[in-house]
């Protein structure tokens, strides 16, 4: 291969990369939106919602177990974590070739 195709090769992987980076950030994002809507709901439904005590009991148990998955949604978004494609991108970079 010449250095041109071998150039050609890399930044048409580097563009399925970076493509795949946005579909997931934007998949993640829209997931998370789901996740605090819902919690919002909840919210709503427990305090200002005129709803029967047996469905506010289970209201009261949701909203319990949505503020775990809020905690795992928080992590996701501050905590420091290995991206797969950006170890990817790396990998091209350096070598040239992804795994």
């Amino acid at each position: 291969m010449t250095d041109t195709e071998t150039e050609m090769k890399k930044e048409e992987q580097s563009k399925a990369i970076e493509s795949r980076k946005k579909m997931n950030f934007f998949a993640r994002f829209i997931l998370s939106l789901v996740v605090f809507g819902a919690f919002f709901i909840l919210l709503y439904l427990l305090f200002f919602a005129t709803v029967g005590e047996t469905y506010r009991d289970i209201v009261n148990i949701l909203v319990g177990s949505y503020v775990a998955i809020l905690t795992k949604t928080a992590d996701y978004w501050f905590k420091d974590k290995d991206d797969p494609e950006h170890k990817e991108s790396q990998d091209l970079n350096t070598n040239g070739v992804t795994p």
